[in-house]
């Protein structure tokens, strides 16, 4: 807790920044395309900090890393080593690829992050919205790590206004014609929508989760949150879970330009509170 109070009091004099490090190479597994991620690393740390991994949305199909460099700087200006990824975007490319593509930039992050000050053990996944969802598959289900052979590094996630907490429920009921947009990331199999929503793999040893919702978002968002929370709430009885009221989906994120606001010191003082 001391660490905590330090680290939370202060900004760091200044940062590295690292853009464009490539964490997967074309033709990685005879199917995916190179991928790249960039660092946001503290200077000066006594001693390792904790890491923080931010997927970004864009309903599965559009946005890039690029956007959030005001995200990373702002919290390794904190103490959290942050690393911001790109992941392969629908239509190019579905679900799986994506929360495998995201499980790649992981363990990347756990084999590498010590070169840069940070600590291995203390590995949060973030992401707002499309992001969201995707931190929160890889956060609990082993199943794309373990097709890379590797152990899951996740020790914690914080969502952003997540997107397709249950997307098996979400795709039923609005049954879709082939080829919709949403149809094209999570293909025409209602066994691929349920294998890819998170809250069928809720369980009693799942890393923490911090849940943030704005009250003013999409109602997809707001039904898939409360159904997600129902579930939570049979393992953690008092979930960390954020309303804000007056929030819409995009506010949601654009909220973290601003380092004194309440979103940033929750996210900020969950990673930091990791262990």
């Amino acid at each position: 807790m001391l660490l905590l109070a330090v680290l939370a009091s202060c900004s760091f004099r200044g940062i590295t920044v690292k853009e464009n490090i490539p964490y997967m190479e074309e033709g990685f597994l005879e199917e995916m395309p190179e991928k790249r991620l960039s660092l946001f690393v503290p200077k000066r740390a006594a001693e390792p900090v904790p890491v923080l991994v931010f997927v970004h949305g864009g309903s599965w199909r559009s946005g890039n890393k690029e956007r959030y460099g005001f995200f990373g700087r702002r919290m390794a200006r904190r103490g959290i080593l942050t690393v911001i990824i790109d992941y392969p975007l629908s239509p190019a490319y579905q679900v799986h690829a994506m929360g495998l593509a995201t499980a790649k930039a992981l363990d990347w992050v756990a084999t590498n992050s010590a070169d840069y000050g940070g600590d291995p053990e203390r590995i949060v996944v973030s992401g707002h919205s499309a992001g969201g969802h995707l931190a929160a598959l890889v956060t609990l289900t082993n199943r794309y790590f373990d097709s890379l052979g590797v152990d899951n590094p996740v020790a914690g996630a914080a969502l952003i206004d997540a997107a397709g907490l249950d997307m098996y429920h979400y795709l039923k009921e609005q049954d879709y014609a082939p080829g919709t947009s949403h149809l094209k990331t999570f293909t025409d199999d209602p066994e691929v929508w349920k294998a890819t929503s998170p809250i069928y793999f809720l369980r009693d040893d799942m890393p923490p989760l911090l849940i943030l919702m704005g009250g003013k978002t999409y109602d997809s968002i707001l039904e898939g949150t409360a159904r997600f929370l129902d579930a939570y709430r049979e393992f953690e009885p008092e979930p960390n879970f954020k309303r804000q009221d007056n929030k819409r989906h995009v506010p949601m994120m654009a909220q973290f330009l601003y380092t004194p606001g309440r979103a940033f010191r929750w996210v900020r003082d969950f990673v930091l509170e990791i262990d």
